[in-house]
């Protein structure tokens, strides 16, 4: 959940959604702790885009959204920093 800088440890809650968390649980994990590979501004972002590669939500949803078209279309609109990191996180609480 928090990218390369960290590695996934039982003794952090945050650090992996599991399979008994809750849909708030899940929800709330994705909004806080879900690295980002969005700009530090909206500005910056609409801009500049996401750095997908290092992106967790997206990196997640290319194993969980089943639709490929989705997934192309969420990747190019991400990129351009037409679509913000609330609204892909939001994306994948959706499909997860």
């Amino acid at each position: 959940m928090q990218g390369m800088k960290s590695k996934m440890s039982s003794s952090n809650e945050n650090s992996a959604i599991i399979l008994t968390d809750t849909e708030a649980m899940v929800k709330k994990k994705i909004n806080k702790y879900a690295m980002s590979g969005g700009q530090q501004t909206v500005e910056e972002h609409r801009k500049l885009g996401a750095n997908l590669a290092i992106d967790i939500p997206y990196q997640w949803l290319r194993f969980f959204l089943e639709d490929d078209e989705k997934l192309e279309d969420i990747r190019v609109k991400y990129s351009k920093g037409e679509l913000l990191t609330g609204e892909v996180k939001n994306i994948l609480i959706e499909v997860l």
